[in-house]
C-alpha cells in the first residue's frame, strides 16, 4: 500500500475564503441568478469576478499605448495618399 501511495501525485487545489459587503438588492439578485443558472454561490461569485478581471485586464494596456503614441504623427504622406487613392476603382454609392 505504501508503494501505491508513494506513486500517486497529490494535487491540492487551493481556494481562498473571503467576506465581502454588498448591498442587499445586489445580493438578492445574485442569489436568484445563481439559482437560475444552477450554480453554487461560490461558483457564481468566482465566475463573476473572473469575468470582471478579464474584461478590465486590457484597460491599463490601452492607456499605456495611448500615452506612448500620443505624440506620434499618424497622418499619411500626401504623395502616398494620392497614390493609394488612384489605385482604388471608382464605385457609385
Amino acid at each position: 500500500m505504501e508503494r501505491l501511495a508513494a506513486s500517486i501525485t497529490r494535487v491540492i487545489l487551493s481556494s481562498m475564503k473571503t467576506a465581502i459587503s454588498i448591498p442587499d438588492p445586489l445580493f438578492k439578485a445574485a442569489e436568484r441568478t445563481s439559482r437560475r443558472l444552477g450554480m453554487s454561490r461560490s461558483e457564481f461569485y468566482s465566475k463573476a469576478v473572473d469575468a470582471y478581471v478579464k474584461a478590465n485586464r486590457a484597460k491599463g494596456i490601452k492607456e499605456a499605448l495611448d500615452a506612448v503614441y500620443a505624440d506620434e504623427d499618424s497622418s499619411l504622406d500626401p504623395v502616398l495618399m494620392a497614390m493609394q487613392l488612384t489605385s482604388l476603382e471608382r464605385e457609385d454609392w
